[in-house]
């Protein structure tokens, strides 16, 4: 997606280099080491490949593309690989709760916007993102949470329903967030705008922020993890 010169693939080389590294940590169950390891580590050193022989022409949207790509398609999806660990006995459950409601937000937000969307959000980037789809999803993934949680997760009632709302705003927030993000990527080459809609960065691009904003409210207001 993201316009590269030559002297970028030292950079993206190092980039592809940590998604391992990253799941090693999970691996191991060293959560401080995964929490803070792209975030500031990655985001420290990484520049200097880019540095080191490459000028500073394009530095600084070389870079900060990179991040902004392992930060939302390698740090935020990872924390789906880390609930088996943090909690074997619910893991898989907590997964598939929250797999299921992000793309069930993602279908009836789309579909409402379709049907009885009326204000766009960011008509230049995304035509489907709309408040009435917002309002929708909203609802119907609150509602949905509140039915399922029981038989998916071990949360309370209170929290199967914040569940829900919580999931409902982060996923609207990370569609919105990369519908603008590859939008002014590729101004100018509508072409592969058009493709990429169909790409799976537009399948999990709302995953990027379920998965931690979940992950962490359950982690830090329940003992099983």
């Amino acid at each position: 997606m993201i316009r590269s010169r030559k002297a970028d693939r030292r950079i993206f080389l190092w980039a592809y280099l940590s998604i391992p590294v990253q799941f090693y940590w999970i691996y191991i169950e060293w959560y401080g080491m995964f929490i803070i390891f792209i975030p500031i580590y990655v985001f420290l050193f990484l520049p200097l490949p880019r540095i080191i022989n490459k000028g500073t022409v394009g530095f600084l949207r070389s870079v900060s593309s990179t991040q902004w790509g392992l930060m939302l398609m390698v740090f935020g999806l990872s924390h789906l690989a880390y609930f088996q660990f943090a909690t074997p006995q619910y893991g898989a459950g907590l997964v598939l709760f929250l797999v299921v409601l992000t793309q069930l937000n993602d279908v009836v937000h789309h579909l409402a916007s379709i049907i009885l969307g009326k204000h766009k959000v960011v008509p230049t980037a995304n035509p489907y993102l709309t408040w009435e789809g917002f309002l929708c999803a909203f609802i119907i993934t609150t509602a949905a949470s509140y039915s399922i949680y029981p038989y998916l997760t071990p949360l309370t009632p209170t929290f199967g329903l914040v569940s829900g709302m919580l999931i409902s705003l982060s996923g609207y927030l990370g569609s919105l967030t990369v519908s603008v993000l590859r939008r002014d990527l590729l101004i100018g080459a509508d072409d592969k705008f058009e493709a990429l809609k169909k790409s799976y960065l537009s399948r999990v691009d709302s995953l990027a922020y379920t998965s931690p904003v979940l992950f962490h409210v359950i982690r830090y207001y329940f003992d099983f993890m």
